[in-house]
């Protein structure tokens, strides 16, 4: 028999099918077995007999039962699931060594420490994660129903080969791109799964060994390890308060990927003048640059600074943005702007991994662009994130933690410095058994394995309210820490 999690989010009826249907995948109910009554099974479960009915009628209509005599339910002689006998006998362990055969090593990446279940701390300085409160749910389900009409849905139930959804593309080219001061084609315009999936295709496409890259230091540990298993000599350059230098870059060089607008971690944003300037050792030095330009959309303080992407005249920038950070970080959906026969190269290169971002997603997201949500919604993050920014500001500055990186235009974080001697892996352990959780810096700087006293806290993803308390209490961790 079976019981039912009153606690969760699945319905009542909903949980007894998926009981049923485990029970009949696991042999446990075997063809032909008879139900408990309905009666009798509401009677058990404390549910009313209605509730169980119409779960038993479902599975009735699904094939897994079948109406026995005098109205009760019996096992399907034939369910449609289908069981397979499995082996009796135990597998030794495997004789092949599997660390040896396994190349490249794809794990090299630094994690960067943030629980799953972050949202069950009372203070979540977590980068990335977006406020449920924020985001409209009622217009995403309706966007969602709108993407599964008939119409719509003999689209994206096909296999779109190497394509994308034109409709989202369409968004891109005349409401996304024209914000950021750049003109697009849609065969310019490659939708891919977040921009991280971007930046891989586009280091797959121009690295490879005897090549050259630069990269920021510090960054996100994801990029680096991207570039490193390309096979390419990779260079990291050490930003400040203006993010790159680029009299800083080497005499020769292939690539420079580079987070211009927004950069990752320290917040830091390019000046013109650096931009201009990195064009033109672009074109002088015959190099391509990578632009990741996230979280543009988050300018509350003042106006971002227009995309590189925007300045460039010989088509030298690749453009690589995300709907990720704007709406929520599980919808995975980014896109990669380049001249066209790079995009149809990374198109080809995308198929081969796994043909196309899923289409009812693509449509989705079409519609709750097209239809203004998204602008709704970033009217109202930016509001609520510029009211947490300066109670967050107000707060470092009081218990003296030192902000070491900010965004100019606004963003959701703070890059801080600890005192020296901090350890700040040890001291976001200790914070989280005090319900405080913080990023420590050592994932964003690759070659350096020595303790790191910077760290990042987000404010996107905590409550207003509870900003002051888990500054407080992270200041005098700190405080214990170095005495």
């Amino acid at each position: 028999m079976f019981f039912l999690d009153r606690s969760s989010a699945i319905g009542l009826q909903a949980q007894i099918r998926e009981r049923v249907v485990s029970a009949i995948l696991a042999g446990q109910a075997v063809p032909g077995a008879r139900m408990p009554s309905t009666r009798k099974l509401a009677q058990y479960l404390d549910v009313s007999r209605i509730t169980v009915t119409l779960a038993y009628q479902e599975l009735a209509s699904q094939g897994y039962l079948e109406v026995a005599s005098r109205s009760g339910f019996r096992v399907a002689g034939d369910p449609p699931a289908i069981r397979l006998q499995t082996s009796s006998c135990t597998k030794s362990d495997s004789a092949i060594d599997w660390s040896s055969r396994l190349k490249p090593k794809f794990s090299i990446a630094k994690p960067i420490r943030k629980p799953l279940d972050w949202r069950r701390y009372r203070y979540p300085f977590v980068y990335g994660q977006t406020d449920p409160s924020l985001f409209d749910l009622s217009a995403w389900r309706d966007c969602a129903r709108r993407a599964l009409a008939r119409e719509d849905f003999v689209l994206m139930a096909g296999d779109f080969a190497a394509a994308d959804d034109p409709q989202l593309v369409n968004y891109i080219c005349t409401r996304t791109l024209p914000s950021r001061g750049i003109r697009a084609k849609p065969d310019e315009i490659l939708v891919t799964l977040g921009a991280q999936n971007a930046l891989w295709l586009v280091t797959k496409l121009l690295l490879g060994p005897g090549m050259h890259v630069v990269c920021e230091n510090p960054c996100h540990p994801d990029i680096y390890a991207t570039l490193e298993l390309s096979g390419a000599r990779v260079t990291p350059i050490d930003v400040d308060r203006e993010g790159l230098p680029p009299e800083a870059l080497p005499k020769k060089l292939d690539a420079v990927f580079i987070t211009p607008s927004h950069h990752s971690p320290t917040a830091a944003t390019m000046p013109m003048t650096r931009r201009l300037q990195l064009l033109e050792l672009a074109e002088r030095k015959d190099f391509v640059i990578v632009e990741d330009d996230y979280e543009f959309e988050m300018s509350f303080l003042e106006p971002p600074s227009p995309a590189l992407k925007s300045l460039d005249q010989s088509n030298r920038v690749l453009y690589v943005g995300s709907f990720s950070k704007s709406m929520f970080p599980g919808l995975r959906l980014g896109y990669l702007v380049a001249p066209a026969p790079v995009i149809r190269e990374a198109r080809a290169l995308r198929a081969l991994m796994l043909r196309h971002p899923p289409g009812h997603l693509q449509r989705t997201t079409a519609y709750f662009l097209a239809l203004g949500h998204h602008d709704t919604i970033i009217h109202r993050m930016r509001k609520e994130y510029a009211k947490r920014h300066v109670i967050m500001a107000n707060a470092l500055r009081r218990e003296g933690i030192t902000i070491a990186g900010s965004a100019d235009f606004g963003g959701t974080s703070f890059w801080l410095e600890g005192p020296e001697g901090l350890d700040t892996d040890l001291l976001a352990c200790e914070l989280q058994k005090q319900g405080v959780l913080i990023e420590p810096g050592s994932a964003f700087f690759p070659r350096d394995d020595g303790p790191c006293r910077y760290f990042r806290m987000g404010y996107s993803s905590i409550a207003a309210d509870r900003i002051e308390e888990g500054v407080a209490l992270t200041a005098a961790a700190i405080r214990e820490m170095v005495s």
